[in-house]
């Protein structure tokens, strides 16, 4: 995490040198680095999105592999187990952690938990929950319960990124339009006048002003090309925060 604010830091100081280079004007060097920023923040909301989505999708992959260690002859625990070396890689910390839970005490309903509770998704919370059901009920619908529960998410995953495609180039055409006009005055600024009006006080009020709008449209852009998801349902008492 520090090494990538570190980076971020560096593009941004960077930016506003070759702006300053580009325009002789401190002004427009300030507001060019500025919008870099803006926009490295915006990029960093997106890249922690990605590994919920990469819990999403490697949902499906971990039911099959369950599915095909009980059908095999494994015990549930033994599946589960096996998950720390044979599973996606997005959940295989998660699974060594239950590894070594289920030496310490052997309680699989709270070493399952714990899965839940550390990857906070609602999928996993389904296969969880269906796991934990069919062990205290019998394990003789386990089979068909998972596979049921896989065909659900998959249909779902498959329609939610029929949705992402379609939307992408709307979003990355929206995100271009916005960086345009900072693009073209970073070009304007080779002018000597142009730096000269935006180091007056008007100009450096239309800096700031134009800062503001182009961090309220790429937030905007962002809240509403953003996938709704279901709220967790499956949360145990001690999970949720006192009234």
């Amino acid at each position: 995490m520090k090494t990538g604010r570190v980076t971020q830091v560096a593009i941004v100081l960077a930016s506003g040198l070759v702006a300053f280079a580009f325009s002789q004007s401190i002004y427009i060097a300030t507001a060019f680095s500025s919008f870099i920023a803006i926009f490295l923040f915006i990029a960093q909301r997106k890249s922690e999105s990605k590994r919920t989505a990469s819990i999403q999708g490697g949902v499906p992959e971990l039911i099959d592999i369950l599915i095909s260690g009980v059908q095999s002859g494994l015990s549930l625990n033994e599946s589960l187990a096996g998950m720390a070396d044979r599973g996606p890689e997005i959940f295989k910390d998660e699974f060594k952690s239950f590894n070594q839970e289920m030496r310490l005490h052997g309680d699989i309903r709270t070493a399952l938990i714990h899965v839940k509770e550390s990857l906070a998704e609602p999928n996993i919370d389904q296969v969880v929950e269906a796991l934990l059901i069919s062990r205290e009920l019998g394990g003789a619908e386990l089979l068909n319960i998972l596979r049921l529960l896989s065909k659900f998410i998959r249909e779902d995953l498959t329609l939610r990124r029929e949705i992402v495609v379609k939307q992408s180039w709307i979003k990355n055409s929206a995100h271009l339009s916005a960086a345009a006009p900072w693009i073209l005055l970073l070009l304007l600024s080779t002018q000597p006048s142009t730096s000269e009006a935006f180091s007056t006080s008007g100009g450096v009020l239309i800096l700031i002003t134009g800062l503001g709008f182009t961090a309220l449209a790429y937030v905007w852009m962002n809240h509403l090309s953003k996938m709704p998801y279901p709220n967790r349902i499956f949360i145990d008492a001690e999970m949720t925060p006192a009234q």
